[in-house]
């Protein structure tokens, strides 16, 4: 079977897992988290299959998800990085404003960072992101290493939450009560 090559697949299989965890919390009555589509406008249909097979993008989207747990307001991105470094023109201004702006109206927001290579997935809390979001468009590094960000917010699987994500917002939570 031959390799399957496209970036539009790109974080496919984060997002499954983060989408059955998301099915979980739901069920539990945990959160309720829904997946924001990308809104596109199809150029090119193929009529034999249905699919679209050319599509430019409508506008900029602002995050992947959007929600509610427990009555705090929560929206993240999902991201994957094959190697220890993490480029910041994979976090877009518009995706950062649309954080801050989020965050000043009470929410909190974050993005979930699946190392692929070393198969681990972080919780990156907004603070951390918008640091190194600043350092990047101020003259400095324009990416992140493995090294810079908080290991406390690993992410552990749980039972039926392969991306157990809300011990890390209980986290960022406490960290901004001290």
């Amino acid at each position: 079977m031959g390799t399957w090559k496209t970036r539009g697949l790109r974080g496919s299989t984060l997002e499954d897992m983060i989408n059955m965890t998301n099915e979980s919390y739901r069920e539990k009555g945990l959160a309720l988290i829904q997946k924001i589509p990308t809104p596109i406008t199809p150029i090119n249909i193929d009529q034999s299959t249905r699919h679209i097979t050319l599509a430019y993008f409508d506008k900029q989207s602002t995050v992947d998800y959007i929600g509610m747990v427990q009555g705090i307001p929560v929206c993240f991105d999902a991201k994957e990085c094959a190697v220890t470094t993490f480029p910041m023109m994979n976090i877009h201004e518009h995706q950062v404003k649309f954080m801050e702006d989020f965050e000043s109206q009470g929410g909190i927001s974050f993005i979930l960072l699946f190392y692929t290579s070393l198969n681990e997935t972080y919780y990156i809390p907004f603070k951390d992101i918008k640091r190194f979001y600043d350092r990047s468009i101020n003259g400095g590094r324009k990416s992140f290493r493995y090294e810079e960000i908080d290991k406390n917010y690993l992410i552990k699987s749980a039972p039926g939450a392969l991306v157990h994500y809300l011990e890390g917002i209980q986290k960022d939570l406490d960290s901004r009560e001290g």
